[in-house]
């Protein structure tokens, strides 16, 4: 897969996200982010990652040129989380550990 390119990214103790053009991937006009939020008392949730593509639900047209696409969406939002993770962390143990908590506090 080729290097993301990476359109915003804010990386904070308190969660932050990253934001990649999916274009040179074969999504013209799309973006991807992954992101992680704050729960509280020092603890951060778990990551996700979400596509202007499927966010974009009542679009029947988009959805339906791109529904055989969607796992190779889901790969990429996989190796974008890990990738937040990582420059988060400097590597990537305990991204298994993360992945099980909540995204949310709420």
């Amino acid at each position: 897969m080729r290097e993301f390119k990476i359109l915003r990214e804010q990386l904070t103790s308190r969660g932050g996200g990253i934001e990649i053009d999916l274009t040179p991937l074969g999504f013209s006009g799309h973006k991807m982010s992954a992101y992680q939020n704050y729960l509280g008392g020092g603890m951060l949730g778990k990551i996700v990652s979400n596509d202007t593509i499927r966010t974009q639900c009542t679009n029947v047209a988009l959805q339906l040129e791109f529904s055989h696409r969607f796992k190779e969406l889901d790969l990429i939002g996989e190796k974008l989380m890990k990738l937040f993770y990582k420059k988060m962390n400097g590597n990537l143990k305990g991204y298994r550990d993360v992945q099980n908590r909540n995204y949310a506090s709420y």
